[in-house]
């Protein structure tokens, strides 16, 4: 019989989670039925909206995440032993599942050389919410200035990639000229603004003099407010994130500037992204992606910790933006 070591919540996070806000706990699972498999994690997913999201999670609950599994066992001949998975499997060594079953799983295909990894990264959720997201909503054209928040991020940084590729010029906002050197040197982003510096809207507008005609949101709060205000007519803005407010009380958002005048005097356009109804499209993202990579024309850069157990501190660092692109738990 198979022990697995799950996180579970022990307390609603007060702002920035704790590390004490979560446990580990062990369980044993029982035996497979016919067309069940189980799978031991091999890669664990850190992301931002999983902060967004703690308060629907009841005190006891295992946190939630996506990961890659290696198959260990098997009763399905679908999912066979030594195949990998990715599937919606919490923040837990083991899993027993089906086809359709716990997680929704389904299996990794043949990435040639590429790491496992990516599949939580630039080939799974992140690749597939920038890749429908951006073109969808921005409607980018060669030419325009793209402003992309959270630039330095899982999403952010593959949004601006592709944006280079439409031919536009990409602006990115970081929180440190570290990452915004990675922006521009490695993956060619036309300049990058770090608003912790404290003069953000002079350097924003030294960046975009003529104007901003698509901005991509992962952040909310006062900064995008600035980037409005310095928005094109008829500007496109994807409301992907609101990473600046989701360490507040959900039942009391912070306040911000009032973006009506802008987007009256301007008539901007603004839609928010949800990824999850894009699910059933990922191997279209991802063979894309695959292609792009291959071709030399999108780079990928993850931030791997080490260890199941400093999963909880990964997410904290990770909220915290200490990652560069992709936070993954290699278990």
């Amino acid at each position: 019989m198979v022990t697995r070591r799950k996180f579970i919540l022990v307390k609603q996070f007060d702002h920035a989670p704790k590390e004490s806000d979560l446990k580990i706990v062990e369980e044993k699972l029982p035996s497979l039925k016919k067309g069940e498999f189980l799978c031991e994690a091999v890669y664990l997913s850190v992301d931002p909206y999983m902060r967004a999201y703690i308060h629907k999670l009841p005190v006891g609950s295992p946190m939630n995440g996506r990961q890659v599994a290696r198959i260990v066992e098997s009763k399905s001949d679908e999912f066979q032993i030594g195949k990998y998975v990715v599937g919606n499997f919490d923040w837990q060594t083991h899993t027993v599942s089906s086809k359709g079953g716990v997680g929704s799983p389904y299996i990794v295909p043949n990435l040639g050389d590429l790491p496992l990894s990516l599949s939580l990264g630039v080939l799974g959720m992140p690749g597939n919410t920038a890749y429908f997201s951006f073109v969808n909503i921005c409607k980018p054209k060669a030419g325009e200035t793209i402003v992309v928040s959270g630039a330095a991020g899982a999403v952010g940084n593959i949004v601006g990639q592709v944006a280079k590729m439409k031919g536009c010029k990409v602006i990115g906002i970081t929180g440190s000229d570290q990452k915004g050197k990675y922006l521009t040197e490695t993956l060619g982003f036309d300049s990058y603004v770090n608003y912790k510096l404290g003069y953000f809207e002079e350097e924003l507008k030294k960046a975009a003099p003529l104007g901003i005609d698509c901005y991509f949101d992962n952040v909310a709060g006062e900064i995008s407010v600035t980037v409005m205000k310095h928005m094109n007519m008829f500007g496109r803005i994807c409301n992907c994130g609101s990473i600046s407010s989701y360490n507040t009380d959900v039942n009391h958002p912070p306040k911000v500037s009032p973006v009506q005048l802008y987007m009256l005097l301007k008539q901007l356009f603004m839609e928010g992204f949800q990824a999850s109804q894009y699910v059933d499209r990922i191997f279209e993202s991802m063979n894309q992606h695959m292609l792009w990579i291959q071709e030399g024309k999108l780079k990928y850069i993850e931030t791997i910790t080490e260890g199941f157990e400093n999963t909880g501190k990964a997410f904290i660092e990770m909220l915290e933006g200490k990652n560069l692109g992709k936070a993954i738990v290699k278990v």
